[in-house]
C-alpha cells in the first residue's frame, strides 16, 4: 500500500485489536471509516468480516477505497486482472505533461518511470471500459508501482535533493491485495455525510493539524484525476490545494467542526484516532465525547515519519531547521454506551464521563 503519513500502518494491530474486543462483547455487522485516506483501516476492518463503508473528500482516496474496500476479489480475481496489467506493463513510455511537471520541473519520479506512468495511465481508461471498480483497481496498481520508485521521504510537500536509490528501479504493476466480499466507497464531505450514515461502529481519523492531506499527496490526486492541473512552487502542487481546505486543518474552525461531527453520528460505538501534534488536548476530546456515556483513552508512543526525523532542508540541500521531536504520542478514544465494553477496555487513563 502507498506510503501515507496518516495511514495507521504501524497502529493497525492496535486498532483492530480494540475493534475485536468490542466485537467479542457486542457483535458488529458493519463499520464506517469516515476519513478513509489510504483505506488501510477500512481494508483491515473488511478483512475482519465487517461490511465497511469508506469515505473521503479526495479523489485519490476514493480510488484507494474502491480497490481495497469496495472491490470484491471474487469478481476481480488475478486471472481476470493480471492479463490487463501485463498488457499495460508492455506499453512503451511516452513523456508528456506529467513527466515534464513531476520528473523534470520537480524530481518526484525519474523521467523514465514518468514516461511509463503516462503511457499506462492514458491506456487505463480504455482497459476499464466504463467499469469504475476495474478502473480503480488498475489505478491502485499504478499508484503502488509509482510509490515504490518515488524519491520522497513519504510525503509530497518536497522531494529529495539526490535521487533515492529506489527511484532508479523499473516501474512494475502488481495485483492489489483485494479481499472477497462487499464494501462501499464514498467521496463526500465528512461533516455533510455523517448524519446520513447508520452503523454499528464509526472509525474517525480526522486531520489533526494545519497540514493538508491534499498538499501532502497532491501527486496522487493528479495521477487519478489526470487533469494536467495548474501548479505552483518547487513541489509543483496543484493550485486547488490552496482552495480545497478542511475546517479540521484550521485551529480556529477545528473544534466547531469536531463538535458538529460528533453530534451527528449515530452508532453503538466510536473509535477515534488522534495524537499529541493535534489541535486538541486529550481532555478536550474527552469533553466532546461525554454524550456517548463511557469513554476509554489509550495511548502508545510511535516514531514520527522519516522526513520529520531527518530535519528541514532548503532546495540547495542546506539544513535550515532543527528536529523538534522524533516520537509522537498516539491516542485511541473509544466511546460507547456499553458498560461491558467500557469495563473490558478501561485502563489507567480511562475516564467515565457520563452514563
Amino acid at each position: 500500500m502507498v506510503k501515507y503519513i496518516g495511514s495507521k500502518r504501524a497502529l493497525l494491530p492496535w486498532i483492530t485489536g480494540v475493534v475485536e474486543q468490542i466485537n467479542a462483547i457486542n457483535p458488529l455487522r458493519d463499520a464506517v471509516d469516515l476519513f478513509s485516506g489510504s483505506a488501510r483501516v477500512g481494508h483491515a476492518l473488511k478483512n475482519m468480516g465487517l461490511l465497511v463503508t469508506s469515505n473521503d473528500i479526495h479523489t485519490y482516496a476514493l480510488v484507494l477505497a474502491q480497490a481495497l474496500v469496495q472491490a470484491d476479489a471474487t469478481k476481480y480475481p488475478p486471472e481476470r486482472i493480471l492479463p490487463i496489467l501485463q498488457r499495460l506493463q508492455k506499453r512503451k513510455g511516452k513523456a508528456g505533461w506529467f513527466t515534464r511537471t513531476y520528473c523534470q520541473e520537480s524530481r518526484f519520479i525519474q523521467p523514465h518511470n514518468g514516461a511509463k506512468i503516462e503511457a499506462i495511465r492514458t491506456r487505463i481508461e480504455l482497459e476499464a471500459a466504463g467499469d469504475e471498480i476495474l478502473r480503480a483497481i488498475l489505478l491502485y496498481s499504478l499508484m503502488i508501482a509509482a510509490d515504490k520508485v518515488d524519491s520522497t521521504t513519504g510525503i509530497q510537500m518536497a522531494y529529495l535533493k539526490r535521487w533515492a536509490p529506489r527511484s532508479y528501479g523499473e516501474l512494475r504493476l502488481e495485483y492489489p491485495p483485494l479481499l472477497p466480499g462487499e464494501g462501499w466507497a464514498l467521496q463526500a464531505d465528512a461533516l455533510e455525510m455523517a448524519a446520513h450514515l447508520r452503523t454499528d461502529l464509526f472509525y474517525l481519523d480526522p486531520p489533526y493539524n494545519q497540514h493538508s492531506y491534499l498538499g501532502n499527496y497532491h501527486l496522487w490526486e493528479t495521477l487519478v484525476r489526470w487533469d494536467n492541473p495548474q501548479t505552483y512552487g518547487i513541489a509543483r502542487k496543484r493550485t486547488d490545494v490552496q482552495e480545497r481546505k478542511s475546517p479540521f486543518n484550521s485551529k480556529r474552525e477545528a473544534k466547531g467542526a469536531m463538535e458538529k461531527l460528533l453530534g451527528s453520528l449515530q452508532a453503538k460505538h466510536l473509535v477515534l484516532s488522534f495524537n499529541n501534534e493535534g489541535f486538541f488536548r486529550t481532555e478536550e476530546i474527552e469533553a466532546m465525547l461525554k454524550e456517548w456515556g463511557y469513554v476509554v483513552r489509550m495511548n502508545q508512543t510511535h516514531r514520527r515519519y522519516v522526513g520529520a526525523r531527518i530535519g528541514i532542508y532548503n532546495p540547495q540541500g542546506q539544513k535550515v531547521g532543527q528536529v523538534s521531536h522524533t516520537e509522537n504520542e498516539e491516542y485511541l478514544f473509544v466511546a460507547t454506551h456499553s458498560k461491558k465494553v467500557f469495563n473490558a477496555l478501561r485502563s489507567k487513563t480511562t475516564r467515565r464521563l457520563a452514563g
